[in-house]
């Protein structure tokens, strides 16, 4: 970690869902739950381990971002992809 990096505080409730995509083929969650990591740690000066592994699933599915962002933003206009996931009118943590 370089003296500029910081800790992103989702950094270790994160981990596990990027290990877990990381042993995972592509499906309308996955590549939303990917899409919305990438989002998150776009640009932040630090968790460089999660983002290679954000590079490394992308790589493995044979995706851009942008390929990654056009099928979520298809995904989402079509479905609600985490509806089956959380039955309550739970709000999606993006931050």
């Amino acid at each position: 970690m370089s003296n500029q990096d910081q800790k992103h505080p989702r950094e270790a409730k994160d981990r596990s869902v990027i290990n877990n995509l990381l042993q995972s083929e592509p499906n309308d969650y996955n590549l939303a739950e990917l899409a919305r990591m990438t989002i998150r740690y776009r640009g932040f000066p630090g968790a460089r381990s999660i983002q290679q592994d954000l590079q490394t699933v992308l790589s493995n599915w044979q995706l851009t971002e942008e390929e990654l962002y056009q099928k979520t933003r298809d995904l989402h206009s079509q479905q609600k992809v985490y509806s089956d996931r959380f039955k309550t009118d739970q709000k999606q943590d993006w931050t």
